[in-house]
Formats: structure tokens, sequence, C-alpha cells
């Protein structure tokens, strides 16, 4: 046996635990969004296979060309053909400019088409592939409220709620309805859907289902401060009677879950425990939508009616004012408006002068008066 040199040795050796090393890794890797359990985040990941498949078709074939033009036109090739006068060849501007174009237009056409058929809102119409959805199904809702930092949700149908834990019936169309309280955020479980935004004092829709039993991540995909990390929920999806069980037993919880209850509920908190609630109040979603969850505080619908009624016949919009504390601007009548003076009213003729050499022409600026020595500085109207 020949002896070979150090390096050639010494590769094999490194080169087998690496491999080992990455294979066992790998080995641990989930691509749940690839590997989705619910219909409409299946649909969305053939989306990307579709959208990544249709792309290659032009990425391939260039790479490939690159390659293959470098090796066969490299320097040390005297039998390759040199046509330095070639400038136009019609097939291949067909070719070059067709092929785009037609990719183009297919991703163009499967982006709409899908944009149209997964639109959050838009209730489903399977809830399998094979497996239409009836004609009179009805989606079981669930209000999502995104808090800092964790995640309050409340089924108005079973009247219970949770937090950092939600519980769906496999193959039931569900329809949430998700806000925040605060500041702006997302709702993510990768297996059952898309991201979907939430903002205060306003509501957004998500229209899913899952089709696989099991235990799912749920996130948080915007950055929301300080306990944004501890911002997950897990996602169990069981059958029909496990529902059921699970809400009897959320029903037998004794805290309420109240308007003083969220108030306490709302306040900043980090990597919260999973909670439970027994009761809802059933308008307490509506009041965190519109924003008047604390005692005293006008919803926003009751100050868009104050703003449609006719002047005069309403109250101030600040219902929390003092008796007696003056009206705004915009509720005054035109002559309760008075006049104050301002750094741009008209003040009558300029200081300029017509002399040659007047120190009033030195200062035009009628904001800024010419200041005579001596003379008092006073307020300007």
């Amino acid at each position: 046996m020949k002896n070979r040199p150090l390096a050639s040795w010494r590769r094999p050796r490194l080169a087998a635990p690496f491999a080992v090393a990455a294979a066992a890794l790998l080995s641990g890797c989930d691509m749940v969004v690839m590997n989705p359990a619910g219909d409409v985040a299946r649909q969305q990941a053939d989306l990307i296979l579709w959208s990544t498949a249709l792309m290659l078709l032009i990425i391939i074939p260039v790479m490939a060309l690159t390659v293959l033009f470098a090796w066969k036109y490299r320097a040390t090739n005297e039998d390759a053909e040199y046509a330095p006068n070639w400038d136009h060849s019609t097939g291949l501007e067909l070719v070059i400019w067709a092929a785009p174009l037609m990719i183009v237009i297919s991703l163009g056409a499967l982006t709409w088409v899908s944009t149209h058929l997964l639109d959050p809102y838009r209730q489903l119409g399977r809830l399998a592939p094979g497996k239409p959805l009836p004609a009179n199904d009805k989606p079981m809702e669930v209000q999502v409220v995104a808090l800092d930092w964790k995640w309050l949700f409340i089924y108005p149908e079973q009247g219970i709620a949770t937090v950092n834990q939600l519980v769906l019936p496999v193959n039931r169309q569900v329809r949430f309805r998700m806000t925040s309280s605060s500041v702006m955020n997302t709702f993510y479980v990768p297996t059952m859907a898309g991201m979907i935004y939430t903002m205060p004092g306003m509501e957004t829709k998500l229209h899913a289902v899952i089709n696989k039993p099991g235990r799912y991540e749920g996130m948080s995909a915007n950055y929301s401060g300080a306990g944004f990390s501890g911002m997950r929920f897990w996602t169990y999806a069981v059958d029909d009677a496990g529902f059921a069980r699970w809400a009897e037993q959320t029903r037998a919880a004794r805290m309420p879950l109240s308007n003083a209850n969220y108030l306490k509920l709302e306040r900043p908190s980090e990597n919260v425990q999973p909670m439970r609630f027994g009761t809802v109040d059933p308008a307490l979603f509506r009041r965190i939508t519109e924003m008047c969850t604390k005692p005293g505080e006008p919803c926003m619908s009751d100050n868009m009616r104050h703003d449609m009624a006719e002047p005069g016949t309403h109250a101030p919009v600040n219902d929390r004012a003092p008796v007696g504390t003056p009206k705004g601007a915009l509720l005054k009548e035109r002559d309760e408006k008075g006049s104050a003076p301002h750094m741009s009213a008209p003040r009558g003729p300029a200081d300029g002068t017509n002399q040659r050499g007047a120190q009033n022409n030195r200062n035009m600026t009628r904001l800024e008066p010419v200041r005579r020595p001596g003379a008092t500085v006073t307020a300007q109207g």
C-alpha cells in the first residue's frame, strides 16, 4: 500500500464526524410551515412551492448555461467558435423575453387567484382536499386579544376564556376576531394559517381549520416590547368530544373574566402561565375593541355618534370633563368663538420708508419690529 500525504489521511476523519453531526442536527428539524396540519396553511405551502418552481425555471437554466459557456469558451479551448461580429438572433431573443414573460404572467395569475381564495376574511370553501364545507356550516368563533405580553382567547359560544392556551376542534371551521390592547401585534400559528396583525381600536379576522389532532406552537411574530420573547402559547387540536370535555372543565374555573379582572390582566406581565376563566362578560370584547374598558371612558362608537349628530344637540365628546368645563373648539357655535392676536396678523403699514439710508429699511421683517435704543420691549401682537 502506497503512502499517502498526511492531508489525504486526515480529510475522511474530519468529514465523517461533520456529516454525522449535520445529520443529527437536521434530523430534529421540523419545517412546520411546509408540513402543516391545517388546510389553509397547506394551500399556502403549496403556493410557496409553485412560486419557487416557476422561478427555478429561469434560475436553473441560467446557472447551468453560465457554467457551460465559461467552460466551452475558455481561453484554452481553441476549437470553440469565434464570432466577434455576431450581434443578433431572433430565435434567441424570443426565448430570452418570452420565457420570463410567461413566468411573470403565471406568477401573477397564481397570486391573484390565491389572494382571493385564501383571503383571511373569507369563509372557507372546504375543510380539506375532497371535503367541501357544508352550505349551512356556522364557524366557531374565537375572540383573540393581544395583551402585554400574553394572549387572551375568548370563546363567546361556550362562555369561557383562557390565557396562553388555545384549544380547537379538528375539522371545524374557526373564525378568529382579533384586536390588541396597546400596540400592534401579530397572531401566528404556523401549522394552521398565515400571520394576521392585531391593532388597538381595530378588528381583524381570520378563517382557518386544523385537520390533525396534536399540540402546535403559536406565537407573536411582531416585536412589541420587553416580554415579546415569552409571548408564546400552545394550540391543542382535539376531537369534538375532547373539546366538549375541555370546555366543561374550563367552566368549572372559579375566576370570572369580568371587566375589573380584565383591567388587572391587561397590566404588562411576562412569561405568563396558562389561565382559565369560567365565565366571561359578553360585552368585554366589544369594549376592548372600542377602547372603553376603563370606568367612564367613552367608546369609539359613542364618539362617532356624537360627531355625526347635529351641532348643539349632544354633550361634549369628553364625557369625563367636570361640569362647567369649557367646550372644545369643534363644539362651539360661530358666535362663541373669539379671536386672539397672532404673529401673522396684519398690523398696518410696513416699517419701511422711502428715505434712503433710513434705519427702518434695514429690517423689513413684520414679525420682528425694529428695536430702538431706549425703547421698552413689549410682547408682539
